[in-house]
């Protein structure tokens, strides 16, 4: 059944790029041949099959429907040892310790409401080096000890020297005190699970020995802006028929994204060390992408590892703006560039190899796309071409091709493969049920209408953001490993500005160019160079909370999660109110003692209280 998948996933790919290169070249050698002609029928060729790759994951997940384990497991999933223990870990950088420990005494209540929850503890491992934010997680840790410590052993731990970042942090605490537990649920700092979702994956792990890791399908929340919105949408309705496609053809050499996985720690330990790679970054140095890696790892030990996109309870927070998407993206891009260094390394499985592949091409695709634009641009002016009618001797002549219906035979063409799967997820939402938990079919198709124009304007502009990460890697920047500021919404424009003022000089570029080299492909590319030249506006007006509520009044991009709120959302909402709320009224009061001690003079203590 797996080497059937993953033959109908590929020869899908391979079909698209064969008709792709069949049409291009019936359209662009119409009017004669050049060199730029083969150029862009090969960038066609591969940007195409990248496309259709990804579509058949959708296609493939679209026929999958397997039953929430949780509610509807397939047979009764054996207690846990009283053995074994499993450590949650928590990973910070620079994060805000309030937020994320709120995180951490939400999934602490929610265990605490199954019969398990004495086989789990809590570790948070700090790489925070900003001595303002280290004595904050000092602070809000005493105080999530204090309130949640009778319920759940949590621990804090914070290195001094951050060594291979995430990865290394984890693997520190495997050689310090792994050998205390069975397994380790890696999560991020916004990462939030609900307690039977925890229990469930440490049962899984026990009804089969051979698992060496369990990646479950975070459900992106609480999203504020209209960009956060869409991405959460996109997560929650789109992402699960892709994760299903992806489970069915990766079968046990699964992919690992990094949080909300429980692993097997021996598994973990004696296969998924992580060495520095020679020379400097960008490709040198500790391995940023190191999630794929150690699957690869665990595969090539022989360990079974597995995504469940049916298990509930899993969810994340996104980012609420495209500059932190950019950022974000612009440190995966490295990552996965970097493994252009791990692909032949001994021993891998040739999927796992694939994989590695798929990652590089993710990045790889965007520099593509902008070649084939400007191949498309300088076509007609750079080669004089003599239009020949007989192209084929024997046969009818061939009469040219306009320009216009080009661009719309390529444009028609990659809409299909772009858009034709999220519009088959509706419709089997429709078949089976599933679009009520989005507000109905009408609500889910009118969100998956207004989630593929906004994409299409946001498209060209991560076009740029990708195409400049690539350039910069390939030349030897190093982009090093930035902070996530998961509270981030509203950009200013001037800072929109200051990050995208190169993509509007892009876009005007891209439409001058038009106007002088080829005209009759103006409008062709109008959707193209108008979002990059009103990239800043777009930036902005997309982080701000009001587009976000107009999204939510007008009925778009609604989950489930904001219809009916899970129990663990709203205690860890609950939480954290609570905890900033008394953080405030702390600081008033600390604010009202200090200046009533100001002194013994009594007409400054008047005029102190005067004053406040």
């Amino acid at each position: 059944m797996l080497f059937i998948s993953r033959f109908i996933s590929l020869a899908y790919a391979l079909i698209i790029a064969i008709a792709a290169t069949r049409l291009s070249a019936e359209v662009f050698f119409a009017d004669g041949i050049d060199f730029l002609d083969y150029i862009r029928i090969f960038l066609l060729a591969i940007t195409s099959a990248w496309i259709a790759w990804g579509g058949s994951m959708a296609i493939g997940g679209l026929f999958s429907d397997r039953p929430d384990p949780l509610k509807n497991p397939e047979q009764p999933l054996p207690p846990i040892s009283e053995a074994r223990r499993t450590a949650i870990l928590v990973p910070v950088y620079n994060e805000d310790p309030s937020r994320t420990f709120s995180h951490v005494a939400a999934m602490v209540h929610s265990l605490s409401l199954t019969n398990a929850s004495d086989h789990f503890d809590f570790a948070i491992l700090s790489d925070t080096n900003k001595s303002d934010i280290i004595s904050l997680e000092e602070e809000w840790f005493e105080k999530l000890a204090n309130e949640w410590g009778d319920k759940s052993n949590i621990f804090y731990r914070r290195r001094e020297v951050n060594t291979g970042k995430k990865a290394g942090n984890i693997e520190d605490f495997i050689r310090t005190s792994g050998a205390a537990y069975e397994y380790l649920i890696i999560l991020d700092a916004d990462s939030l699970m609900e307690g039977e979702t925890l229990v469930h994956m440490v049962q899984r792990m026990e009804a089969n020995e051979n698992i060496g890791l369990l990646q479950t399908l975070p459900k992106v929340i609480r999203a504020r802006t209209w960009f956060g919105r869409a991405i959460q949408f996109a997560a929650n309705y789109f992402s699960p028929s892709f994760a299903r496609g992806l489970a069915s053809t990766q079968g046990e050499e699964g992919p690992f994204w990094g949080h909300n996985a429980i692993v097997r720690t021996h598994a973990f330990a004696t296969s998924c060390g992580l060495p520095a790679l020679k020379g400097k970054p960008p490709f040198g140095g500790h391995i940023l992408s190191h999630d794929y890696v150690e699957a690869a790892l665990l595969s090539r030990a022989g360990w079974t590892v597995i995504v469940d996109p049916e298990i509930q309870g899993s969810f994340e927070e996104g980012p609420e703006n495209i500059i932190d998407f950019a950022k974000r993206d612009r440190r995966w891009c490295q990552g996965n560039l970097q493994h252009t260094r791990l692909v032949g390394a001994p021993g891998l499985t040739l999927w796992c190899r694939f994989t590695f592949m798929q990652g590089i091409m993710a990045y790889l695709a965007s520099p593509l796309w902008a070649l084939f634009i400007i191949a498309s641009i300088l076509a007609p002016t750079l080669v004089e071409t003599t239009t020949n009618y007989f192209p084929n001797p024997g046969q009818r002549p061939v009469f040219p091709v306009s320009a216009e219906t080009q661009a719309l035979t390529l444009i028609i063409g990659v809409l299909v493969l772009l858009i034709g799967p999220k519009f088959l997820i509706v419709l089997r939402g429709l078949l089976t049920g599933e679009n009520k938990d989005f507000g109905g079919t009408l609500t889910a198709l009118w969100s998956t209408t207004i989630e593929i124009i906004w994409s299409s304007m946001f498209a060209p502009i991560m076009l740029m953001f990708q195409t400049r990460a690539f350039l910069e890697i390939v030349s030897g920047r190093d982009g090093g490993w930035p902070a996530s500021n998961r509270d981030a919404d509203t950009v200013g424009l001037k800072e929109s500005f200051l990050a995208s003022w190169w993509i509007s000089l892009t876009g005007i570029a891209i439409m001058a160019a038009c106007w002088f080299l080829a005209p009759q492909l103006v409008y062709w590319f109008m959707p193209i160079a108008i979002p990059q030249i009103l990239a800043p506006v777009l930036i902005t007006i997309t982080s701000t909370r009001s587009t976000g509520k107009f999204a939510s009044a007008v009925g778009a991009f609604w989950t489930p999660t904001e219809y009916a709120p899970m129990h663990i959302m709203q205690i860890q909402e609950t939480i954290l109110q609570q905890w900033r709320a008394n953080a405030i009224l702390s600081d008033a009061t600390d604010a009202k003692q200090n200046d009533s001690t100001q002194g013994s003079d009594p007409d400054h203590s008047i005029d102190s209280t005067t004053h406040a």
